[in-house]
């Protein structure tokens, strides 16, 4: 199979702002009593911000006590949290692997886009200076249902004028590859925990993705 496109989730694929993810969920936490542990972060990995707080909350068993505009305001005070830390961000913080693997694409005349549920999306690529490199950036913003339905990946199918099986979708998360699955694509993982759905072509790091190219992407 050749694929016409390669869609990548942001966080753990591109770079790892998981790290910034992490201390800004656990300042939000500290600051309304929540316990959050290695755990707590890994169910949060690659669901949109709102879903993240619901799982926080639930698993405090707290999931009651707050209103939707109370939920609006601590899902922006963690962005806010999350956009201080981000300042932090340079290209040396690209992933192993990343940047000649997107060359190598792109010398295969295979198109490029982000399919993250991050609304900052943007933000962090102009920081590792990887936007000239992507054809298409889905707005998070715009995305009804966070992962693992499919919309994200649909639209970065749509947007690019491809049809599903034209496309091969990058994760590291559970929730993400189901999403890829669910949109009927196959799936690169990076390092996923698989709990549901195994990746198509599961490596343990960005480092390994050169080899892709000997499945005769």
């Amino acid at each position: 199979m050749h694929y016409k496109s390669f869609l990548f989730d942001l966080d753990g694929v591109l770079t790892d702002t998981q790290r910034f993810h992490n201390l800004a969920w656990q300042r939000l936490a500290q600051e309304l009593g929540l316990r959050f542990t290695q755990q707590d972060s890994e169910a949060l990995k690659g669901v949109s911000r709102q879903r993240a707080l619901e799982i926080l909350l639930e698993r405090n068993h707290r999931e009651n006590d707050f209103t939707a505009a109370q939920r609006e305001e601590l899902t922006d005070r963690k962005n806010g949290y999350y956009r201080e830390y981000l300042e932090l961000l340079r290209p040396a913080d690209v992933l192993p692997g990343i940047v000649p693997f997107l060359h190598a694409a792109q010398a295969r005349g295979i198109l490029l886009a982000v399919a993250s549920s991050s609304r900052n999306a943007s933000a962090v690529l102009e920081k590792l200076q990887l936007t000239e490199l992507f054809d298409y950036v889905a707005d998070a913003a715009k995305i009804r249902r966070p992962k693992p339905d499919p919309e994200i990946f649909l639209n970065c199918a749509h947007a690019l004028a491809l049809s599903p099986a034209e496309c091969l979708g990058f994760e590291d998360a559970q929730a993400g590859v189901e999403a890829i699955h669910a949109a009927g694509m196959r799936a690169v993982g990076i390092h996923v925990a698989v709990t549901t759905q195994a990746p198509d072509y599961p490596l343990s790091s960005t480092s390994e993705l050169e080899t892709l190219w000997a499945q005769d992407l």
